[in-house]
């Protein structure tokens, strides 16, 4: 009996991963997809550099609102009900992006594309974080970021395939097919225990616990941390307004997401093929296939994540990575420095390809997966929605900044010195994983919550 209830556990936590995944995907795929799609686009709605700019930006714009909204929406009607709405806006925002007749129509679609990816960035962290058990949460999170990684590949491999024909309304279309697998898999998901305690309802609370855990003295266990965490009488921005400690959590997720965004990560998936060109990868199909290595490299360097994160820990692993975008951005914009200075050696541009490979890999193994289980362990129960949507929106303003400004900066200032920014940028990070971020595996979201209310300093937290 009892490795019947053992096996039924697992079976339902592995079904939540799945379903979290997809979620994950849909937000890869979101991601990747315009990087290919964006020349097509540019020729058919004859862009300026501004256009394709805000093209890439307004999915951002939407994903900021998303976030937004999303803290009140996931606050008032749970995980679950969240995430079935940003399934259905997936379905309409693919559908209407693939048929747009003008520029207006795409940018509204990419809006609405944008608040889904919001949902999902926002929930599927949070929901896997509440969902978890604390020896495996930083494994199953950085699950939910290789499937976005996942999503990125699928979509620059979609792109290519489609890119022969310049089906640019296929690589946005078709993304449609797995929201509707994410809207029918949400359906058969459990509510999270602690947002349903946060509501008062233990018993329904009680009987999830009881489902996702392999005793009923460990169910009772983990309800009675729930219990004392809700003992503080205040919620979100009340709480914020009036306990400097939520306030520091708060703050460091938003710290958090603008680093891990002024990296300069997402504009090499952003605008691949047109880093590519200037790396002296001419024609479209050269610049299609390096954008294709990219997504794989991403993927399979996140598996480093979900191999490592539980066991040497969020701290290390950041700072290492922060050091390599450094390094990587460092030597990338050197190579197009010395490539549009006139050099033509070959080996230039294979170097700069692989420094692309290696930034990409130092950020998917460290900053990609690992911000966002920290700023979903770091906030308190009553506060948590709150401060995750104060960090998720912080996340996707840096992230529309980027997008909408990378074009004009390399216009401006150059492509090398464009990334010699970054690099700047990516040492400030360093210093400042070590002086503030704190440890937290394998500890509860109830000890991090007790800690923080302690007055621990913020490094501190996790110990």
């Amino acid at each position: 009996m009892a490795e019947e209830r053992i096996e039924k556990a697992k079976q339902m936590r592995m079904f939540i991963t799945f379903a979290a995944g997809i979620a994950g995907l849909l937000f890869g795929l979101d991601i990747g997809v315009i990087s290919g799609a964006l020349p097509f686009i540019t020729t058919h709605f004859e862009l300026t550099s501004r256009l394709q700019e805000w093209v890439v930006s307004t999915m951002m714009l939407g994903a900021a609102l998303g976030s937004i909204t999303t803290g009140w929406i996931s606050y008032k009607l749970g995980r679950k009900k969240s995430l079935m709405t940003g399934a259905a806006l997936f379905i309409l925002g693919s559908i209407g992006s693939a048929f747009a007749i003008n520029i207006v129509m795409l940018l509204i679609s990419r809006v609405m594309l944008g608040f889904a990816v919001g949902i999902a960035s926002y929930v599927a962290p949070l929901y896997l974080s509440e969902m978890s058990e604390k020896e495996n949460r930083g494994k199953l999170i950085s699950m939910y970021q290789m499937m976005v990684t996942l999503g990125i590949l699928l979509a620059f491999i979609s792109d290519t395939i489609f890119s022969y024909g310049g089906h640019w309304r296929i690589m946005l279309g078709i993304i449609s097919l797995p929201a509707l697998l994410l809207m029918f898999s949400v359906f058969g998901l459990p509510d999270s225990p602690r947002w349903l305690a946060s509501k008062g309802n233990f018993v329904q609370a009680k009987n999830i616990l009881k489902m996702l855990s392999t005793s009923d003295e460990k169910a009772d266990a983990e309800l009675q941390e729930i219990n004392e965490s809700l003992k503080v009488k205040q919620e979100g921005w009340s709480l914020f307004k009036e306990n400097k400690n939520v306030r520091r959590a708060v703050y460091l997720g938003m710290l958090l997401q603008a680093m891990q965004q002024f990296t300069g990560m997402n504009v090499i998936l952003y605008y691949a093929p047109q880093i590519f060109k200037h790396a002296g990868f001419a024609n479209t199909e050269q610049q299609m296939i390096a954008t294709v290595i990219c997504g794989l490299t991403n993927a399979c360097a996140t598996l480093i994540a979900m191999k490592t994160v539980d066991k040497q820990g969020r701290k290390p692993i950041l700072t290492i990575g922060f050091a390599g975008i450094a390094a990587g951005t460092f030597l990338l914009g050197l190579c197009l420095y010395m490539i549009n200075a006139g050099f033509d050696a070959i080996w230039i541009s294979i170097l700069a390809v692989i420094m692309t490979l290696f930034t990409i890999t130092s950020f998917a193994m460290s900053a990609g997966p690992v911000v966002w289980i920290l700023c979903s362990e770091i906030q308190p129960l009553k506060s948590r929605d709150f401060g995750v949507a104060c960090s998720t929106t912080t996340n996707w303003i840096a992230n529309m900044l980027i997008g909408a400004t990378f074009l004009t900066l390399i216009n401006q200032f150059g492509i090398a010195v464009t990334f010699w920014i970054y690099t700047v940028l990516n040492i400030l990070f360093v210093i400042f994983t070590i002086l503030l971020i704190p440890e937290t595996k394998g500890i509860s979201l109830e000890k991090i919550e007790k800690n923080l209310m302690d007055g621990k300093r913020l490094r501190d937290i996790g110990n």
